[in-house]
């Protein structure tokens, strides 16, 4: 008995002691984690504050200008789209109205024919018909004869007034398109003032620039130009897949979308994983809109060289280096080549909705190429600093403005990333 009881406070103090070791591992671990996250939060607030130092007032004026343009510039193109949307409606609208007053002037001449039949035939009537047969047989048939003239008549009334119900709601939906087609372009105009405005304080802002400056002003013209275009491509590749999905839907005769999701309305369905591992929302640097222009977030902190992965599975879209003018250093300080705006960028469409940008890796890491199936996890690149970053890397800091950006696309148009990132 004595020996169970010791075998048992043995096997209890073991387990209190085997407890308290994991305990502390995980205090410790905690701990580590903590001060990793405050040590990258640190250097992103050193890095934000670099960046607002290193530009001049007017650069800033120019960064907030430029960020007009182009939301000016996607605005247009968004009532050039509803503006030959609403055309194309109009003219299937006025083609209906043809097709429905064709029908409806054919029916009411049918039922005229009818009233001149019944004005002709004189004062006869329907009694005198039915006495003036010659048997039961032929006043029964004879009956039977009006009933489904009469019937005819009721028939062609009411496809008569149901026809013009259709008439009156065409011609309604036809006023509408083009009243809000008036309002589209007076929208489009508005826009367009505003982006002449915006382009001619861009222009006096830029005269007040030294040299360098200047330069520094056309690259950040320049990714941002870049940033639309690729937005456009992303846009057309989204409008493309959707046509091809509805019609799809349509051969099949069924109203699902199979694997598609609306991700627009419900994002946390969207299943994602982080990009880099061990990191969260929390980890993000530099918010959606941070600075303007700026349409994703950014992770940042010591991240050189990290492993870059797909938050989900798809299909790449865009694997490219973006060559410029903007030199480049590798992590030993040697020049390693120019680049411009998302330097060595990647885009991965996932079919459901989304697709996702990544931007900014070290110089030749990109792992997959244009067209190759990926999995959820599986590693693309490595986090660097190539492309359009602040503060620049130099020669003596070849690390400065290490980054990974990243980008969530619905129909091809940048959405905070936050809300789909665990």
């Amino acid at each position: 008995m004595k020996r169970t009881l010791k075998m048992i406070a043995i096997a209890i103090i073991t387990i209190l002691l085997f407890t308290n070791i994991v305990i502390a591992d995980e205090k410790s671990d905690l701990q580590a984690q903590q001060e990793e996250s405050e040590r990258q939060q640190k250097e992103a607030e050193e890095r934000k504050k670099e960046v607002q130092e290193s530009m001049t007032e007017t650069e800033r004026e120019i960064q907030e200008v430029q960020g007009q343009i182009a939301e000016h510039e996607s605005a247009i193109e968004e009532l050039d789209a509803q503006i030959e949307e609403l055309t194309s409606s109009i003219e299937e609208t006025e083609k209906d109205i043809e097709e429905k007053q064709q029908k409806h002037d054919e029916t009411q001449a049918a039922l005229d024919q009818r009233i001149i039949a019944i004005y002709e035939s004189g004062e006869t009537s329907f009694l005198d018909v039915l006495l003036g047969s010659d048997s039961l047989t032929d006043m029964l048939s004879t009956y039977y004869a009006y009933s489904q003239l009469a019937q005819y008549d009721l028939d062609l009334m009411e496809t008569l007034q149901k026809e013009q119900e259709e008439l009156e709601a065409a011609k309604t939906k036809l006023e509408e398109d083009k009243n809000a087609i008036q309002d589209a372009k007076a929208q489009k105009e508005k826009e367009s003032q505003e982006l002449k405005a915006a382009k001619a304080a861009k222009d006096a802002y830029y005269e007040q620039l030294s040299e360098e400056d200047k330069k520094l002003a056309d690259e950040l013209e320049e990714f941002q130009e870049d940033q639309q275009a690729i937005e456009a491509r992303l846009a057309e590749i989204a409008r493309e897949e959707e046509e091809a999905r509805r019609k799809q839907q349509e051969q099949s005769g069924s109203s699902g979308g199979g694997s598609y999701i609306d991700i627009s309305g419900t994002p946390s369905s969207s299943g994602y994983i982080s990009p880099i591992a061990g990191l969260t929302k929390a980890n993000i640097t530099t918010g959606f809109y941070g600075y303007a222009g700026h349409t994703g977030v950014d992770f940042s902190g010591g991240l050189y060289g990290r492993e870059v992965r797909a938050v989900k599975d798809g299909t790449v879209e865009i694997s490219r280096t973006a060559y410029g003018s903007i030199p480049n250093y590798g992590s030993d300080g040697n020049y390693v080549g120019s680049y411009r705006s998302y330097g060595e960028y990647i885009v991965i469409n996932h079919h459901d909705g989304t697709m996702t940008l990544y931007a900014h890796g070290m110089p030749g890491s990109r792992k997959v190429q244009e067209g190759q199936e990926v999995k959820q996890g599986q590693v693309i690149m490595n986090v660097g600093n190539t492309g359009n970053v602040l503060p620049r890397p130099t020669a003596s800091d070849p690390l400065r403005g290490t980054h990974l950006h990243f980008e969530v696309k619905v129909n091809g148009r940048a959405v905070n990333p936050a809300p789909y990132l665990p």
